[in-house]
């Protein structure tokens, strides 16, 4: 097993998008095969560092890319700021916008991004609220502002919230770590763990190949 060394105080975790719509507890959302098994993980790799921050989608029940037998789900839409139809996942207010138990309450976490909840805005990255990549949430701010260097990202789903946010890390400096044992993706992720690797992302199986230096 190869292990990887990563000082604790300049370490932060990112679940994102750790939902019940994305899992089979709402099979009429955006269920993500297997979704539901990520929060060992995703806990065992927030021990091991300093801060932790979380994600979740809040949809609008009036989205404009909400799917409909006319416009089925991946059936591609004009807007600045959507690209496809989705079958309505995680509304604000319900049991599919909740995250997944076993994980903390939104307000103990260190930081927590809230993304689109307005009706013209479907981002996937947790790091920006448009899909032009201009209106930050915050994050990768507040992750320089706490001197943080490495990042830790499990979550939902591998191929779409996940990646976007994992490439933002990346392009914003960060030394991105991606657990595999706390993300799971919708179908053939080969190609996109691929990509990652391109850009310097350390993909790891489990939390127990991190090594934590004091």
């Amino acid at each position: 097993m190869e292990e990887y060394a990563l000082y604790r105080d300049s370490t932060a975790s990112f679940d994102v998008d750790a939902e019940k719509g994305f899992t089979n507890l709402c099979p009429n959302e955006l269920p993500v095969p297997d979704g539901e098994n990520i929060v060992d993980e995703l806990n065992a790799q927030a021990k091991l560092t300093r801060l932790r921050i979380g994600s979740k989608d809040v949809h609008p029940k009036n989205a404009i890319w909400i799917a409909t037998s006319e416009n089925p789900q991946f059936t591609p839409i004009n807007g600045e700021n959507v690209d496809i139809c989705w079958n309505l996942h995680c509304p604000s207010g319900e049991y599919g916008s909740e995250l997944l138990d076993g994980l903390p309450a939104v307000k103990d976490y260190d930081f927590f991004i809230f993304k689109g909840i307005e009706p013209d805005l479907h981002p996937y990255s947790a790091c920006y609220h448009d899909l032009q990549k201009k209106l930050s949430t915050g994050v990768i701010e507040w992750l320089l502002q706490h001197d943080i260097s490495d990042v830790i990202v499990g979550g939902l789903a591998t191929n779409y919230c996940v990646f976007e946010t994992v490439m933002d890390l990346v392009v914003a400096g960060f030394q991105v770590i991606l657990n595999l044992g706390a993300s799971r993706g919708i179908g053939d992720t080969t190609d996109v763990i691929e990509t990652m690797k391109t850009v310097g992302v350390i993909i790891v199986n489990n939390a127990s190949e991190i090594v934590m230096q004091d």
